[in-house]
């Protein structure tokens, strides 16, 4: 395990060999922006965002080599303070003061049902409505409990089924007719992997959207090559 020091030496001696690398260019303006750099992003998010990305991004800016690895929200904080990834692609939860923020998208709350349901007659549902059924939670951290926080907001109790230890598995336990469930994301294709089909509606209470962010440390500089990925994000999210 990296020590505290061997951190800040790891740290250290990228930023020296990034500000290298932007001299060394300096001597040919026609260079492309090359380096390395680490993405870290919320297990959830990942299978739908971080292929595409990284494809796209190849096109564009060969040069740069991303790497990327997906973790919960404790674990991806964590990470950007031990320099470990230089960005976090992940919902506002988790993060501390010493994060700096980049809002790419917010979204709001929908229901999952079993598509067979007596609430996916309806075109959107309640928070009240859906705590008359089973819930299914992942076993996320700090996700579960944002869950539970809007099932309070609406002074709503609820009896939890089970917690799953995925998204998809919440998906495919819904699907099956397990219970119902309250997601953000939002994949293409309102089934789960064995094709039984899902029901999305909206919910209908006024509750806090959701943001999607990319993140980094604030006592990190962000090299040439973090700063053009982070662009090209915020240029694909604004698309």
């Amino acid at each position: 395990t990296v020590t505290t020091f061997g951190r800040s030496f790891v740290r250290e001696a990228r930023a020296v060999l990034d500000r290298a690398q932007g001299l060394a260019q300096l001597a040919n303006s026609a260079d492309p922006v090359s380096g390395e750099l680490t993405l870290g992003c919320f297990t959830d998010l990942a299978p739908y965002y971080v292929p595409d990305l990284l494809r796209r991004f190849a096109i564009v800016k060969p040069a740069i080599h991303v790497s990327f690895r997906d973790a919960g929200f404790d674990a991806l904080c964590s990470q950007l303070e031990n320099g470990i990834i230089d960005l976090a692609l992940t919902y506002d939860l988790g993060l501390n003061s010493r994060i700096e923020r980049l809002t790419l998208q917010t979204l709001a709350p929908h229901a999952l049902l079993p598509a067979d349901h007596p609430l996916a007659k309806q075109k959107s549902v309640s928070l009240k409505q859906l705590a008359a059924h089973p819930l299914i939670l992942t076993d996320q951290a700090l996700s579960w409990q944002h869950v539970l926080e809007l099932f309070h907001w609406a002074g709503a109790q609820v009896d939890v089924a089970t917690r799953a230890s995925s998204f998809e598995l919440q998906r495919g336990l819904v699907a099956n007719g397990f219970g119902v469930a309250v997601a953000y994301t939002r994949p293409v294709g309102d089934r789960g992997y064995d094709g039984k089909n899902l029901a999305i509606r909206p919910i209908r209470d006024k509750v806090p959207d959701h943001r999607i962010l990319l993140a980094w440390s604030k006592d990190a500089p962000l090299s040439p090559a973090t700063q053009a990925f982070a662009g090209f994000v915020k240029a694909r999210f604004a698309e």
